[in-house]
């Protein structure tokens, strides 16, 4: 019990560690590089699971660095939202890790150990932004997460560079936002603990100080989650990097940055600011409503497989801030919390396939796809599951989200909103379509069915698109299953540790 109680802190703390022992070992040998990061990382998952389980069963975990009490110390506090967002985090990071074996092998072949502990540095990086209960912290671990993406992604050469270059302007743009907002509330309440802030800001919420700290939080956050229309660096970002990590990137990294947005949004400055002193939900649900539509639009236009997936993301975000936006409903919340599970496994699919097929065939453009369905029969098969469920069809999760949000817009009487979500799914079907179609229903000129021969990628790449897309249907069926098994009242405790009275102070 005296190490679980310590799990906290050790989630973190293994991973960096890992980082400095994967440095040092493989340069006696990189192939040491990979078992020492899935081990890792499956620690880190288990000690994960049983912190949901200490959340679900005893309530708030609080952890004080060094006996420092808070606000003089720094913090960790774990509730049923960061609970639920760190398994999923981790389980990605996992899969990711499993998956990048072959595909770093190819891609990056002399930068194996370098990608490794960077690699190791970014999960230690969005580990302690979900598990740290302190503003300031959380942008501490957010740039440690950040620098490591942007080396990731620039490693690949080539037009990465670039990307990664404007990542890099976007993001440290992002972070001085956030950055000025944590000086603003530190100028006014003398406090960074996100508990103790909660209970300050309240007879301060006329000031202007605080509410240009609130808008400064949320420009800056909206950046870091590429939020429409600060979105630009993410399509070039995801399209030329590396296969892997457009994986992590676009199914964990992002998903943390969401968490981080709705953390600050609810548990620094509570509802009672938002409705009364800044209401700027209707304008959010907007914007998210517009970032939907537009995303979809220009997803349809492209032909580079991975492009297509990066503006879909754009449009995958404007779903979760929507059901922010909506979260004076009941099902509002609800809807943006389910869908960062949804997005996490069907994102973290669709980049895997679109990782193997280009492994195996050197393919990115859609238009090449005729008759990968039977060359590729597993890999294509992950595919057209999580296709199936970012469009919604039942019993899939994606479905599940869509019916939150529908049935959070029908009881905020915002019928406007019911129209766009309809809309979306006929714009995901199109472009979704598109690939399947090509890869089961085209052949190419002059193809015989003798020469279409079974290609598939390999076993540590195909498994964790197939455990994912298995993920996309079983997770709609627990949901539907509803309190009879532990989804549901997961999402429904991290909801009311939203709603409620934020992230509870310590005794």
């Amino acid at each position: 019990m005296i190490v679980t109680a310590h799990f906290p802190v050790l989630v973190i703390v293994i991973s960096m560690l890992s980082a400095f022992t994967i440095l040092i070992a493989g340069r006696w040998n990189k192939k040491t590089c990979l078992p020492i990061s899935i081990a890792t990382i499956s620690v880190q998952l288990f000690m994960a699971f049983f912190i949901l389980n200490q959340v679900f069963t005893r309530g708030t975990i609080h952890y004080r660095l060094g006996g420092w009490a808070p606000p003089w110390g720094i913090e960790y506090v774990i509730d049923a939202f960061n609970a639920y967002v760190l398994v999923i985090v981790l389980f990605i990071c996992l899969l990711t890790a499993i998956y990048a074996k072959r595909s770093i092998e190819r891609e990056q072949p002399h930068r194996i150990v370098p990608f490794y502990v960077v690699f190791q540095l970014l999960i230690t990086g969005l580990c302690g932004i979900t598990v740290t209960g302190d503003i300031f912290n959380l942008y501490v671990f957010l740039e440690i997460a950040s620098l490591a993406a942007y080396a990731l992604i620039a490693v690949a050469g080539g037009r990465a560079l670039k990307a990664s270059y404007n990542y890099v302007i976007m993001g440290s743009i992002g972070a001085c936002f956030y950055l000025l907002g944590a000086g603003f509330l530190y100028a006014v309440t003398g406090s960074l603990n996100m508990a103790d802030l909660s209970h300050l800001l309240p007879p301060l919420y006329e000031s202007k100080v605080v509410q240009a700290a609130f808008v400064f939080f949320v420009v800056g956050l909206s950046i870091k989650m590429a939020l429409f229309p600060l979105h630009i660096w993410q399509p070039d970002a995801y399209t030329y990097a590396p296969s892997v990590v457009t994986v992590i990137i676009a199914a964990a990294m992002s998903k943390v940055s969401i968490y981080a947005f709705i953390r600050v949004f609810f548990s620094v400055f509570t509802t009672d600011f938002i409705r009364i002193y800044v209401p700027i939900a209707t304008a959010i649900s907007w914007i998210a409503a517009i970032a939907i539509i537009v995303g979809s639009v220009i997803a349809i236009m492209q032909s580079n497989l991975k492009r297509m997936l990066a503006y879909s993301s754009v449009s995958q975000v404007g779903y979760i801030v929507l059901g922010v936006g909506l979260y004076s409903t009941q099902w509002g919340l609800h809807g943006a919390l389910i869908h960062i599970l949804n997005h996490a496994i069907t994102k973290g699919c669709l980049f895997i396939v679109a990782g193997a097929i280009i492994y195996r065939c050197g393919l990115w453009n859609i238009r090449d796809f005729e008759g990968l369905g039977k060359k590729m029969p597993y890999t294509c098969a992950a595919f057209t599951l999580a296709a199936l469920s970012m469009i919604g069809i039942p019993p899939s999760v994606g479905f599940i989200t869509k019916l939150c949000l529908l049935a959070a817009s029908l009881e905020a009487t915002e019928y406007v909103f019911v129209a766009v979500i309809l809309a979306s799914t006929l714009l995901n079907l199109v472009y979704f379509w598109r690939v399947i179609e090509r890869m089961y229903f085209v052949r190419g000129e002059g193809e015989e069915e003798n020469e279409i021969k079974m290609g598939e990628a390999p076993v540590s790449m195909v498994l964790p698109a197939l455990i994912l897309a298995s993920l996309c249907i079983i997770v709609g069926i627990l949901w539907l299953a509803g309190a009879k098994t532990p989804l549901l009242p997961v999402v429904d405790q991290a909801v009311n540790a939203l709603l409620g009275t934020g992230v509870v102070a310590a005794p």
